[in-house]
């Protein structure tokens, strides 16, 4: 079972922060999760949240600020300043630093709540630009997304994001729509799931799995992979059951 780091390490550095990346690399997990949007002027950048409130010193919507502007301010304000500042991320940015690592990107297509025109097509870009195309999974909780990365290129990994509630006869669904992978929350997921994601030869990946009982069951059931805000706990632990 592989082990991605949630928005890098998480659970101790600011999310979506190059440090947080950087930290996730160092302790061995073999991929990172992030996820990407659009500034006004058309950037590709790594945030979580529409708005930048959360995890900034700043507040509004991200696609209301070129880059320029949001270059200052500073996304190391989610640990109350510890780590000084922490610029948001551009994607190429990232892609330019992980292109040089083994680690494996899932890239979150933030689409669900705004649809950015075009989003899709500059990540798979800089993805091509940095010789990541086969290091590289998307996923997104707008499928549509995933419809769209299929159109542009039929052999790019997929992987269906769904909340806590997750969907009956998952399995069948990601293979009747072309998506390799079935990503849900770990609330609620249950054996009879996995299993039909197996049938189909779906990977499950599962997230955002933060403590040992839920690690255990998973591995138990056969999972994939876990999406985690402590990528070195769980990686301690998989590493000791080998």
């Amino acid at each position: 079972m592989k082990v991605y780091a949630h928005r890098g390490y998480s659970g101790k550095y600011p999310e979506n922060t190059m440090l947080a990346f950087q930290k996730a690399a160092e302790i061995g997990c073999e991929g990172i999760e992030l996820d990407v949007q659009l500034t006004k002027d058309g950037v590709v950048v790594v945030i979580h949240d529409e708005t930048i409130d959360r995890t900034t010193d700043g507040s509004g919507y991200v696609r209301d600020y070129t880059y320029e502007e949001l270059s200052k301010f500073n996304a190391g304000k989610i640990y109350g300043g510890k780590y000084g500042f922490q610029p948001v991320p551009t994607f190429e940015e990232y892609c330019k630093w992980v292109s040089q690592t083994d680690l494996v990107t899932n890239v979150e297509i933030k689409s669900s709540v705004y649809y950015y025109g075009e989003l899709e097509e500059k990540t798979m870009e800089l993805v091509r630009k940095y010789g990541l195309v086969d290091k590289v999974l998307y996923s997104s909780f707008n499928h549509m997304s995933l419809v769209q990365i299929k159109k542009l290129d039929p052999t790019r990994y997929c992987g269906a994001l769904l909340e806590h509630k997750g969907l009956g006869n998952a399995g069948y669904y990601c293979k009747k729509y072309g998506f390799e992978a079935y990503h849900p929350g770990v609330k609620g997921l249950t054996e009879e799931e996995v299993k039909g994601c197996k049938e189909n030869g779906i990977e499950v990946n599962v997230w955002t799995i933060n403590d040992m009982g839920a690690l255990e069951q998973l591995y138990e059931w056969g999972c994939d992979s876990v999406i985690t805000n402590y990528p070195e706990v769980c990686k301690s632990w998989l590493d000791s059951k080998k």
